[in-house]
């Protein structure tokens, strides 16, 4: 009996002894790591500097490039893009539009001038308080995208 027990206890100190171990190496594994990796991913900038801009919105998603980060977020039920640099300083503010809503000036440009072409993107910017908008026509034969400062002139623009 007493061998029994002997082996019995030989065997709990060896697997307390391995539980030991293996916790030890876990806790440094998991300590050394916390260090290692940032406080929070980079968008924690981005997304104080978007609800400092816009306290209602309800952010859709985020897409980090290279040069800049875009927010897709809703606002009074519009969809918006933001885009910011990697200091969280706001670069542009965009949102898809329908004909509708461009200048009248602009409207009645597009439809006399390019009435055999129909839209397939139209989007107004606003870069510092200044608003441009781009469209694309396309027909049968040509793509075009066209540019206005947001008064009454399109422009051809090349990106």
């Amino acid at each position: 009996m007493s061998l029994l027990n002997n082996k019995i206890s030989q065997a709990l100190l060896n697997g307390t002894k391995k539980f030991a171990l293996i916790a030890t190496l876990l806790l440094t594994v998991g300590i050394g790591s916390s260090f290692a990796a940032p406080a929070g991913n980079g968008n924690d900038i981005i997304l104080a500097s978007l609800r400092k801009e816009f306290k209602t919105a309800d952010v859709m998603g985020i897409e980090a490039r290279k040069d800049y980060t875009k927010v897709t977020f809703k606002l009074n039920s519009i969809v918006l893009f933001a885009y910011y640099n990697a200091n969280g300083d706001l670069l542009a503010i965009v949102r898809n539009i329908l004909s509708t809503q461009l200048p009248i000036q602009l409207l009645m440009d597009l439809k006399q001038t390019y009435s055999n072409n129909w839209i397939t993107d139209l989007f107004e910017m606003n870069v510092n308080g200044q608003t441009t908008y781009y469209a694309t026509l396309e027909n049968s034969e040509t793509r075009i995208t066209l540019r206005s400062d947001g008064s009454s002139n399109w422009e051809n623009y090349h990106p």
